[in-house]
């Protein structure tokens, strides 16, 4: 598991997030997939020669492009994590990894993440199937369980912006490990990261930026 910190007891309850100026509404983890409210379109089913590549191919049947594409840049497998020793559960905290950026959630170095982070987890089609740890929301996940992408996947929606726009991805949610010993992971367990998104439910447009006061600075909607 990358990032996985040291074993400990059964693990306390979710604790507030101090640093957020506001904190989405996420859906528990859900026992069935979403409704079909989260597909990009409704209506008739295109014939399988027009279907995007995801619904016509398996994990291991796409090229390395169409498997790069997949990941949607949400950031949150590069979250660290929590194992339970009794259980096995997952608990995910908002400690992210040395190498993923705040702001854009991509890594700094993909390149040469493996020499830096020794326990970051290359992604295969066997290992989507074996890990139990990949975010609900998760393109590979998601494919590999045969289901659709959600709206607001790039793949979908066509911009980079809306993981981010829909309050998905861990944009200004994270505090670096650089700055987190592994000893206290456990005060920064977060319920989020392991949740469905309520975005992912149904499309929505973003948070329209606020207007600028009268005699002072505008400001953007919180995240």
């Amino acid at each position: 598991m990358r990032g996985q910190g040291p074993e400990s007891d059964p693990l306390p309850q979710d604790l507030p997030l101090p640093d957020e100026r506001s904190v989405p509404d996420d859906l528990p983890l859900p026992d069935a997939p979403p409704p079909d409210g989260d597909r990009a379109s409704a209506g008739a089913a295109p014939a399988d020669g027009d279907a995007p590549f995801w619904k016509r191919k398996s994990l291991a049947e796409m090229t390395p492009a169409e498997w790069e594409s997949l990941c949607d840049g949400c950031g949150r497998c590069c979250l660290n994590k929590l194992e339970d020793v009794d259980t096995g559960a997952i608990a995910w905290t908002d400690v992210a990894c040395r190498l993923l950026d705040g702001v854009s959630c991509r890594c700094s170095d993909y390149d040469n993440r493996f020499a830096t982070v020794p326990d970051c987890v290359r992604l295969t089609p066997a290992v989507v199937e074996e890990i139990a740890w990949l975010p609900p929301s998760c393109a590979y996940r998601l494919v590999d369980e045969g289901r659709d992408l959600p709206w607001w996947h790039p793949l979908v929606s066509g911009d980079p912006d809306t993981v981010h726009a829909a309050r998905v991805s861990v944009r200004r949610r994270t505090v670096s490990e650089l700055v987190v010993p592994a000893e206290e992971f456990e005060e920064r367990l977060r319920m989020w990261p392991g949740q469905y998104p309520r975005a992912g439910i149904s499309p929505r447009r973003p948070p329209p930026r606020a207007k600028a006061a009268v005699g002072g600075k505008g400001t953007k909607a919180g995240k």
